[in-house]
């Protein structure tokens, strides 16, 4: 089994970036934790971030039959990208949506994200544990799906 790990917008600037509200991990150790994961539950990981919207569009196109699922920080992104949301319809792979900080708790306007439409699931609010659950429960999706 294999997973993409999308980061959206100014992930890469993680463990600098509003500390107070992202923690002060690092995309680096992001990664780290994903892969080591990856491995004791024997999932492949390919992880891929970008600024550019564009990018990322043509990076879930060119994943959609090499990998198994998505797990997707869209950041600012999942706010107001419809663009996004087809993306990831397009690719027909279970998605899950995770976030360092609850957007629910934050500003209004980041109450709606128009990934969460595409996703199997949700996780948010627990830092980098939002990525390791949110992989974790991708992981179990998938090989329930199988039986």
């Amino acid at each position: 089994m294999r997973f993409a790990v999308v980061h959206g917008p100014n992930l890469n600037l993680l463990g600098e970036r509003q500390p107070d509200v992202y923690g002060d991990v690092t995309l680096e150790q992001v990664n780290q934790a994903l892969t080591e994961l990856g491995g004791e539950l024997s999932v492949e990981v390919e992880t891929f971030q970008s600024n550019s919207e564009g990018a990322i569009l043509d990076y879930l196109a060119s994943i959609r039959s090499r990998v198994d699922g998505v797990v997707i920080n869209p950041a600012g992104l999942g706010h107001t990208s419809v663009v996004l949301l087809d993306a990831l319809l397009a690719i027909s792979l279970p998605v899950v949506e995770v976030h360092l900080s609850n957007p629910a708790a934050r500003e209004a306007f980041r109450r709606h994200s128009y990934v969460s439409s595409a996703a199997v699931g949700v996780v948010a609010g627990f830092g980098l544990d939002s990525y390791l659950s949110g992989f974790r429960c991708l992981t179990n999706y998938v090989r329930r799906s199988r039986d």
